[in-house]
């Protein structure tokens, strides 16, 4: 289900963020308002996407979400809205690669777990979602990309 996760070091990156907290029950429906209004954002100021769009989740428990909404930008975004400039910092990853539908993600993330664990990796709370090929680029969600990444701790 998911490829042989490698360990990577991510480069710093500007990004255009919107943070939400929504039950889980809600996710379908504020991450397409969500990733529409920061694309809109970037767009119109001319300095994005810059690259494909990703999710940064701070916290999860079974009933909801904390997370940041992250478009990559060639320069510092304005703030509108919720939309407001925001970096990825420059760090140490585990990352795998998920192919198909947004709803296998969470059997993907149950693999790459049971894989970080049996291979002794200790990692942060916060976890990473970069959606490479998605329903913009294809609609067959076969041909869907994600990356799924967890920044490793010393």
């Amino acid at each position: 289900m998911i490829e042989t996760p490698q360990v990577v070091e991510t480069p710093a990156q500007l990004v255009a963020t919107i943070h939400i907290e929504t039950p889980r029950s809600r996710i379908q429906h504020v991450m397409g308002a969500g990733i529409r209004e920061a694309m809109a954002a970037v767009k119109a100021q001319g300095i994005g996407p810059a690259g494909p769009w990703f999710t940064h989740h701070l916290k999860m428990t079974p009933e909801a979400f904390d997370f940041d909404i992250c478009v990559p930008v060639s320069a510092p975004v304005t703030a509108v809205g919720r939309v407001h400039p925001g970096e990825r910092p420059a760090i140490k990853v585990v990352r795998t690669a998920y192919h198909g539908p947004y709803e296998g993600l969470g059997g993907a993330w149950g693999e790459f777990s049971g894989w970080l664990e049996g291979n002794g990796y200790k990692t942060a709370g916060d976890l990473y979602e970069c959606y490479v090929i998605g329903p913009e680029s294809t609609p067959d969600p076969a041909n869907w990309c994600t990356e799924l990444s967890r920044p490793v701790t010393e």
